[in-house]
């Protein structure tokens, strides 16, 4: 049976190049590697106690949750806005962390790669990426990381997965990360 690994991207334009760099994890994946990208993550509503009542969450935020909760391990795809991680990764992992100590991410793997246009490739977002689904319950793999800087000037002619350097250093983190969920099953 493959290991599932579930890919959250914090980027919703649909040409961007974390939506790229998903989709090449997707397209290198080993044959005993799920790697499934995330559709719907502009459709779950703003986290809010409120609508987090059993019976009445919102369809968005329980199908984001079923997702995770199937799922063997999770791959974080970042870019970074401002110096941290876009809102719509963080409403992500605030819906995956509740019901709290019994959330989607609880004790699941997590491995957070990206890219960004500035020279360190977005390493602040996916720092705060690591420190959110960890605190979340999730077992983040801060081994397994992969910042890809000047993504404007790298990718603009060049999708990832054609990108050797990129797919190899990939391939190790979803390698790894699949390492890390057979292990905990």
């Amino acid at each position: 049976m493959a290991v599932r690994i579930l890919t959250l991207v914090g980027s919703l334009r649909a040409g961007s190049h974390n939506r790229r760099l998903a989709e090449a994890a997707a397209q290198i994946a080993p044959e005993h590697i799920e790697v499934n990208v995330y559709e719907g993550l502009d459709t779950v509503p703003f986290y809010n106690e409120d609508i987090d009542v059993e019976g009445s969450v919102p369809a968005a935020a329980v199908k984001l949750r079923e997702a995770a909760s199937e799922a063997d391990a999770l791959l974080l795809v970042s870019p970074e806005y401002n110096g941290t991680i876009p809102a719509v990764l963080k409403n992500a992992i605030d819906w995956l962390s509740r019901p709290y100590g019994a959330g989607a991410l609880s004790g699941k793997p997590v491995a957070v790669v990206g890219t960004a246009f500035g020279q360190y490739g977005g390493v602040w977002a996916q720092d705060e990426a690591r420190k959110a689904v960890k605190i979340a319950g999730a077992e983040v793999a801060e081994d397994l990381t992969l910042s890809i800087p000047g993504s404007v000037v790298r990718f603009a002619e060049l999708h990832p997965v054609d990108d050797p350097e990129v797919t190899e250093k990939l391939g190790a983190v979803i390698e790894g990360l699949a390492a890390r969920a057979a292990a905990t099953v």
